[in-house]
């Protein structure tokens, strides 16, 4: 197995409209995260959501996804879900990713284009206290996603 460096990484705070537009909860809070690659386009937006979600650690996925943010995730393996989450939607550079809990419902979007790939998350509050618990977490949530992102990247860049 070939060492990769990890992609350099950084945090749009200006939400590009690409994205903007497959905003369709709407959204309360939205964050995204963009890794330089080059070919990019050369992956699928799905096969860049599988290794950068199914990739990252399970027990991790769980605490933070499930126990915390008490979002239903899908358990066993499926073509229709990537880590638990329901694709809901995707289009020829993009794919949408959906799950839901007892207050907030989540959308993750993974956005190619030519020598980059982006990771967003969408989140909208369906009860009051949804923003009482992901303030702190999105902090949490904001430190991890470049790592979460570029693991992703590297495990592309070795199969390649």
């Amino acid at each position: 197995m070939k060492a990769t460096a990890m992609p350099a990484i950084y945090q749009q705070h200006k939400i590009p409209e690409a994205i903007r537009a497959l905003d369709v909860l709407p959204s309360d809070y939205v964050d995204v995260f963009t890794a330089a690659t080059s070919g990019a386009i050369d992956t699928s937006p799905e096969e860049w959501a599988r290794s950068s979600m199914e990739g990252a650690s399970p027990i991790g996925r769980f605490m933070a996804w499930q126990t915390v943010l008490g979002l239903r995730l899908e358990l066993r393996r499926s073509p229709d879900y990537i880590a638990g989450w329901k694709i809901v939607d995707r289009g020829d550079s993009w794919i949408r990713l959906e799950a839901s809990g007892w207050s907030m419902t989540a959308n993750i979007i993974f956005h190619v284009e030519e020598g980059q790939v982006s990771f967003a998350t969408l989140m909208r509050y369906d009860r009051r206290v949804a923003a009482l618990i992901w303030a702190p977490v999105s902090a949490v949530h904001r430190r991890l996603a470049p790592d979460f992102l570029g693991h992703g990247v590297k495990r592309i860049l070795r199969s390649r």
